[in-house]
């Protein structure tokens, strides 16, 4: 087991919002999260999925939207609502306990690696004094329930225990797979200000471990820790992150276009750089799906997912959120391979090439 301080925490997110290749939610409100955990006396604690006791309970806990602001019009609707004081992921937990008959879950396995979405796990396990899980079923952002080694090993997501910031809490149950759990969820999500907590594959620990991505945890550790380095030191941080992720810089530019809308409960749009330097006289085009799906190269494909496409600001050295762009950012985009277990045929059917709209097969991508 490690004890895990906020220099840590931090590195943790930095290093996740890299791997949420746009999404995962924001640094910002993750770092929220750790700092109240923190100023309450929490403890945060690191341990692998080994260590944990046979027959102790684990659940997922995460929130799910889309990351695009809402309309005022859409902002309006919501307007009357009451608002609770209690987090909605607080809420969906003490449902869960109340539900499973449990006094408590031993840990938490994060949804995926992001800025807000690992946070939101850690601070749960944080706030019931549980561990935090060193593995995750995606090993990247998602946008998805259905894009996670849970499902690729038909592991259960029901029941699934979500609560929204209205005080609302929705139990689904008897949800036949994650592909219809991904429909109802997200159903919920969009009428909950396109942001709702869920807790879903609430298991022992025997079913959990050997469907899921061990060691991303300290994964996202070591690659935040880099990029803070590498920023200290006024070194290339893309390079750098390139290096320590065992990937490459794949282009250099600024951002001349973008566009993001909602969508169905999406956050979809696309980002156009121009090059500069090596790249100069060259163009680069990313599409989003929450997360990064797909680039093109002067208009040629040139990366799709699984492979993650993460975007770099050039000037602070940071990972780039989607939406958070302005014309004239100066970006890198650094390409880091795919986690394998995404990358067989049931892995690349659910989350592939056709799944980012490009009609080409799945070429793991590598420096020109």
């Amino acid at each position: 087991m490690q004890i895990l301080n906020r220099d840590q925490l931090i590195d943790i997110l930095y290093g996740c919002a890299i791997l949420g290749t746009g999404g995962g939610g924001e640094l910002s409100e993750g770092i929220a999260y750790i700092d109240e955990a923190l100023a309450q006396g929490k403890t945060f604690k690191l341990i692998s999925a080994d260590e944990v006791p046979a027959g102790e309970l684990v659940c997922t806990p995460y929130m799910l939207g889309a990351i695009s602001a809402l309309s005022e019009q859409e902002e309006r609707a919501y307007a009357n609502l009451p608002r609770s004081t209690k987090h909605a992921i607080l809420a969906a937990y003490q449902r869960t306990l109340e539900y499973t008959g449990n006094d408590a879950i031993y840990g938490t396995i994060c949804c995926e690696l992001g800025g807000s979405n690992t946070a939101v796990s850690f601070y749960l396990a944080a706030m019931f004094d549980g561990y935090i899980i060193d593995a995750d079923p995606a090993g990247r952002a998602v946008p998805e329930i259905t894009h996670s080694t849970y499902y690729l090993n038909n592991l259960p997501a029901a029941p699934i225990i979500t609560a929204n910031e209205f005080g609302e809490c929705f139990i689904c149950e008897n949800v036949m797979d994650d592909l219809r759990a991904e429909t109802v969820v997200r159903a919920l999500a969009k009428i909950s200000r396109n942001d709702i907590a869920a807790i879903d594959h609430i298991l022992p620990i025997e079913q959990m471990k050997n469907a899921v991505i061990h060691g991303t945890i300290s994964k996202a550790l070591k690659l935040g820790k880099a990029m803070r380095e590498a920023n200290e030191q006024h070194a290339n941080t893309a390079h750098i992150i390139a290096k320590h992720g065992g990937g490459f810089v794949a282009f250099e530019g600024e951002v001349s276009t973008f566009e993001f809308n909602t969508v169905e409960g999406f956050t979809l749009g696309e980002v156009t750089l121009k090059g500069l330097g090596e790249f100069v006289n060259n163009n680069y085009k990313i599409t989003v799906k929450n997360e990064n799906m797909a680039a093109f190269l002067n208009d040629e494909v040139h990366v799709t997912i699984p492979d993650l496409i993460c975007c770099i600001n050039s000037q602070t050295g940071t990972p780039i959120t989607n939406p958070n762009y302005a014309v004239g950012m100066k970006v890198a985009v650094v390409i880091l391979p795919a986690p394998k277990e995404f990358t067989g045929p049931k892995g690349l059917e659910i989350f592939g090439p056709r799944y980012a709209g490009v009609n080409t097969p799945y070429k793991a991508a590598i420096a020109n």
